[in-house]
């Protein structure tokens, strides 16, 4: 569709990769994220001209402001995990995020994760089951720096050297991938053959045997 010409900064403060937005007057578009060591990350925003189909093979073109789309977004985003989150994402008033709107951003960013950390310690008091605290909630704590008894998942996993799929300590194939991660543990299980000794080993092992 044709672009208008005003753009505005639409302002990410959070590490979160964002899954690509959709709309239909402009496609696809990937919020950016900050890189590590950096403040914020900006996606420009432009505005777009949407089409109406009024039927009977006519349209009426329409124009979306910059600032309508981006806000549009922010909503989105930041409404992502319920009635009043907040994932640190705001449509900046100029071209770049000014001191006092990074500053607002990382106070309400600071104040929603402390709530999700008030939530988990709730539920962690009452039930003391990893399971149900969230990985929203343990985001959170891990973001403000604190330490919780329910970061720490009891079952521990490891990454598969070949696909990186976790998997559990001491597992002989990997459920993911299907590689073999200890030959001997799975061949007692019929997962896997033996592995074969070398013929001249074999040999040698043969003759002892006739000696003796």
């Amino acid at each position: 569709m044709p672009v208008t010409q005003d753009a505005v900064s639409l302002v990410s403060i959070s590490p979160e990769i964002w899954p690509p937005r959709h709309r239909t007057y402009f496609g696809s578009l990937q919020i950016q994220s900050p890189a590590a060591g950096e403040p914020y990350a900006v996606t420009r925003i432009r505005g777009c001209t949407g089409v109406i189909d009024l039927g009977d093979k006519r349209t009426m073109e329409f124009a979306i402001s910059a600032r309508e789309i981006a806000e549009d977004l922010a909503r989105e985003l930041n409404g992502d995990s319920g009635e009043g989150s907040f994932h640190g994402v705001f449509v900046a008033a100029g071209d770049s995020p000014t001191d006092a709107e990074l500053a607002d951003a990382r106070r309400r960013l600071r104040e929603f994760q402390e709530k999700l950390v008030v939530a988990a310690d709730l539920e962690w008091e009452r039930s003391h089951n990893p399971m149900f605290i969230t990985d929203l909630e343990r985001r959170a704590a891990r973001q403000l720096g604190l330490e919780k008894p329910w970061l720490y998942d009891p079952k521990p996993t490891i990454e598969c050297p070949v696909c990186a799929e976790r998997i559990k300590p001491g597992v002989a194939v990997c459920r993911a991938c299907g590689a073999i991660l200890d030959r001997e543990k799975a061949a007692r299980f019929g997962l896997a053959p033996r592995k074969r000794e070398s013929v001249g080993h074999a040999k040698e092992n043969q003759e002892d045997a006739a000696v003796k």
